[in-house]
């Protein structure tokens, strides 16, 4: 699918970034993404190989709800590491355009200056303190994307997960949510329990290839 074809859909802004950045085809993710009502408000799980275009189909959401007037849009990582790079890429891409937040820090801190933020990006632990402190903007927020679902597996991490995800969608009637993996052993449930519409992909910029290494020497798997 050639960009050109959703120029309609699109924000003018958001399309003409895009050209600078010499997009002009859409990969086979992102056309799915689109068809499946990524800027209709449909909620989506997105599970294609890492760099398969997954970061682009989030911001085609966020863009399209700030730019349209719709509110802010959220974005939620698993560590503080990539939160800190998804800010500065975000940042640097969009922030003539909207404004940019991060907010990784105080755990005891509504952080109510986020108000004058655009997109905010965050932790789900930073998340968890923010609905706990009642920040009072997160009632404007109209996307939610969060990066690593399959974090929800996680031991660990994963029940804080899928409690935010539950009080958002209590709290955010008409929140529209994007899921993002690259690995996700049940799909189909996953997107059955986010009440969303299944993406999925096989495609990769770059051949994998699949084999065994024994005493100096690679044997790869025949096709």
């Amino acid at each position: 699918m050639k960009l050109s074809e959703i120029k309609s859909k699109l924000p003018e802004e958001i399309y003409e970034i895009l050209k600078k950045q010499n997009i002009d085809e859409l990969r086979p993710a992102q056309k799915k993404a689109l068809n499946a009502g990524l800027l209709e408000g449909k909620n989506l799980l997105v599970c294609t190989p890492t760099s398969s275009g997954k970061t682009l189909i989030a911001e085609f959401a966020m863009l399209d709800a700030i730019l349209k007037g719709r509110g802010k849009a959220l974005y939620i990582v698993p560590m503080k590491a990539l939160a800190s790079e998804k800010f500065r890429d975000f940042k640097n891409r969009y922030g003539g355009l909207i404004s940019v937040a991060l907010s990784i820090g105080d755990t005891d801190s509504a952080d109510n200056y986020l108000i004058d933020y655009d997109l905010i990006i965050c932790t789900a632990e930073k998340l968890d303190s923010l609905i706990r402190h009642s920040a009072p903007w997160i009632k404007f927020i109209s996307v939610v994307i969060i990066d690593e679902i399959h974090m929800i597996n996680d031991p660990g991490r994963g029940p804080t997960l899928e409690i935010l995800i539950t009080l958002l969608r209590e709290i955010l009637k008409k929140v529209q949510i994007i899921a993002l993996s690259a690995t996700i052993g049940n799909p189909e449930e996953l997107a059955s329990w986010l009440k969303a519409e299944l993406v999925i992909d096989d495609w990769r910029p770059v051949k994998l290839y699949k084999g065994v290494y024994y005493n100096g020497q690679i044997t790869f798997r025949k096709e």
